[in-house]
């Protein structure tokens, strides 16, 4: 929940949107966004799929509060509580359906991703169905992986927090990139179901060696011999390499998305054609690489040269080092920050360290309060890597925490201690603070006309702090 001692924190311009929202989410701050597009002549303002990421922030959210200017150029957004599925707040049978339209541009890792960072954190799990003519699975020429990039390289990440059980990515239906490059009508279904109080401190500092590789090629209402043109061409290149190489193979019809007109109301067109190739490389200590290539939309690629790029696109990943690969290492840096108070380490390439989503992404935390990262030169290594330490914030997870206090299992009663407040609203004699059981939380106290009685802030519908004054 947003605190109202804090001011905002201020940005300008639309890079890094959608991690300054989750980080504001996270740490309950208070975000100023101005200059977004501003000197755009044709399209000033939120693009749409950013408004669509807010509206999804909104969905999985209790309490946020967004604030638009007329033109579009300037956003504030105050996080509120992070409730996930929970009946009552927008889900229906536990599942929430969220609809993309059908002008998205970017692919369905940019709403997943962040959004998988999110649902560690929620009051109960994270069951989101991803449906519409605009839900994109493929790689898109924006830069977005591709869900089986998601489900295979991102998500057993987690595994090293200790965040592993009741996590699945399912991709119910396929879809390349639609015509110029917008719209899918692809369907994708995320159950994130493990919450924790804090993610665990990490320490990677071995990336071992390649024991196998795997994939996943597919084709979406072209010939399915594509994929095996795919599938050869790249393990020409990875065998010689690494024999233990195997790629899945997937062929899926096009779906059909609503394109009314004057004489049928109820037509519909084929959608997403194309076909693409996903390859994840795993060492012995479970580092993953992944790489990404589809076909254009405008078409004219072969499937050759498709399984040509993607094999040495992975290669290429390989090769700047380190255990993590540029696509996750953001999602790495997220949680160690927002981990217990610890110092955890990652060994990454230089290359990983020096990318410029990577460099934002510090540079965002420090304005959020987060410490500052330590980076030293790895011993004992020949490829220049550097090992990034990190301080967490032990931010965690608050409904876990409030949830605790009110079942009296996790924090003892010591840990509730009145305070006094300082504003100028009351006196020490007619106002309790609740302090001391969460740090980065500051409960406002609620005034009451009846002096006899105080009624502490309601974070959760089910808490009830009452504290009684005594008589004077």
């Amino acid at each position: 929940m947003a605190t109202t001692s804090q001011p905002p924190v201020r940005f300008t311009s639309h890079h890094n949107l959608v991690f300054r929202l989750v980080l504001a989410t996270l740490t309950g701050r208070t975000v100023h966004i101005s200059q977004i597009r501003s000197s755009s002549p044709t399209n000033p303002g939120l693009a749409p799929h950013e408004i669509s990421f807010l509206r999804l922030l909104d969905a999985i959210t209790n309490g946020s509060q967004m604030e638009i200017s007329y033109t579009g150029t300037v956003l504030v957004y105050k996080p509120g509580l992070i409730t996930g599925s929970t009946a009552g707040t927008g889900a229906s049978g536990g599942m929430i359906t969220y609809e993309l339209p059908s002008n998205c541009n970017r692919g369905l890792s940019y709403f997943l991703i962040p959004l998988c960072l999110l649902a560690p954190f929620a009051k109960a799990p994270m069951k989101v169905l991803f449906t519409g003519p605009g839900v994109i699975t493929s790689s898109t020429p924006t830069g977005d992986m591709s869900v089986d990039s998601v489900r295979t390289a991102i998500l057993p990440l987690y595994n090293q927090f200790g965040i592993f059980n009741n996590i699945e990515l399912r991709i119910l239906r396929r879809s390349n990139t639609g015509p110029n490059g917008r719209g899918g009508g692809g369907e994708v279904q995320l159950v994130f179901g493990h919450q924790v109080r804090l993610p665990k401190t990490l320490h990677l500092m071995n990336a071992g060696r390649i024991k196998r590789i795997r994939g996943v090629v597919y084709s979406v209402g072209v010939s399915g011999s594509n994929n095996a043109r795919m599938i050869e061409t790249a393990r020409g290149i990875l065998n010689p390499l690494s024999p233990d190489t195997y790629i899945f193979s997937d062929v899926a019809s096009a779906p059909l998305v609503p394109a009314p007109d004057k004489t049928n109301p109820q037509a519909k067109k084929k959608i997403g054609l194309g076909f693409g190739l996903s390859l994840v490389a795993e060492s012995s200590t479970g580092c993953l690489f992944s790489a990404d290539v589809a076909s254009p939309p405008s078409g004219g690629q072969a499937p050759e040269e498709v399984g040509k790029q993607c094999a040495f696109q992975l290669l290429e990943t390989v090769a700047k080092g380190g255990c993590v690969a540029p696509a996750a290492a953001t999602t790495m840096f997220t949680l160690m920050t927002m981990g217990s108070e610890d110092v955890g380490r990652l060994q990454v390439g230089r290359e990983v360290i020096a990318d410029p989503n990577v460099v934002q992404l510090a540079r965002d935390l420090s304005k959020f309060g987060a410490p500052g990262w330590g980076i030293r030169d790895a011993p004992d290594n020949g490829d220049g890597d550097v090992i990034v330490s990190i301080v967490g914030r032990g931010i965690g997870n608050s409904t876990t925490t409030l949830r605790a206090l009110r079942n009296n299992s996790e924090v003892s009663p010591q840990q509730f201690t009145p305070s006094q407040p300082t504003g100028p609203r009351g006196s020490p004699s007619d106002a309790v603070g609740v302090t001391g059981f969460w740090p980065s939380v500051q409960c406002a106290p609620v005034y009451s006309k009846n002096l006899k009685t105080f009624q502490g802030l309601t974070v959760e519908h089910e808490l009830d702090l009452s504290l009684h004054r005594d008589e004077a």
